[in-house]
């Protein structure tokens, strides 16, 4: 038996140390925004966030996760209530067939928390490792830019009430 924290929970999963991260995730713990692409950690659609950096979680063991906290787009926000980076991606109207959106929204929060004005650049250098074929490059960095001004935003509105 296996304690992984995900979302800011504790699950007991039984699996074998050695199973990916993304079976994990997908199969015991019904959280399925992160795809199977290619199982080889060469396109990007399983990244989630693992202690604050983007991992590819198809390539990563349950094993180096265990005393870690696991972040999945299900775990950013709701529906009801979207995290930035999601509310940006919508709308931007960034995703078109969607397969590797949650890849790159992941990465893009990421990049995000460590990063909080990126420019062009670093979010083309950021986000290179994801294989989209859709041509909807230009909204994702146009998401990622409207992500960081909504995140400063609720930043400066949470400052404020707390005064």
């Amino acid at each position: 038996m296996t304690i992984v924290k995900v979302n800011g929970r504790d699950h007991q999963v039984d699996a074998d140390p050695d199973t990916p991260l993304l079976y994990v995730l997908r199969n015991d713990l019904a959280l399925n925004a992160a795809k199977f692409g290619c199982g080889l950690g060469q396109c990007g659609s399983c990244t989630v966030i693992v202690d604050g950096k983007a991992v590819l979680s198809c390539v990563t063991p349950l094993l180096l996760v265990e005393g870690k906290q696991v972040t999945t787009l299900e775990g950013l926000g709701t529906v009801a209530a979207p995290a930035p980076i999601q509310r940006a991606f919508m709308e931007e109207q960034a995703a078109q067939c969607g397969y590797c959106i949650a890849g790159m929204m992941m990465r893009a929060q990421a990049l995000l928390m460590r990063n909080p004005k990126p420019s062009d650049a670093q979010i083309r250098a950021e986000l290179e490792p994801h294989l989209c074929r859709c041509g909807t490059h230009m909204r994702i960095l146009r998401a990622v830019h409207r992500a960081a001004r909504l995140m400063d935003t609720a930043d400066a509105a949470s400052d404020r009430s707390v005064r």
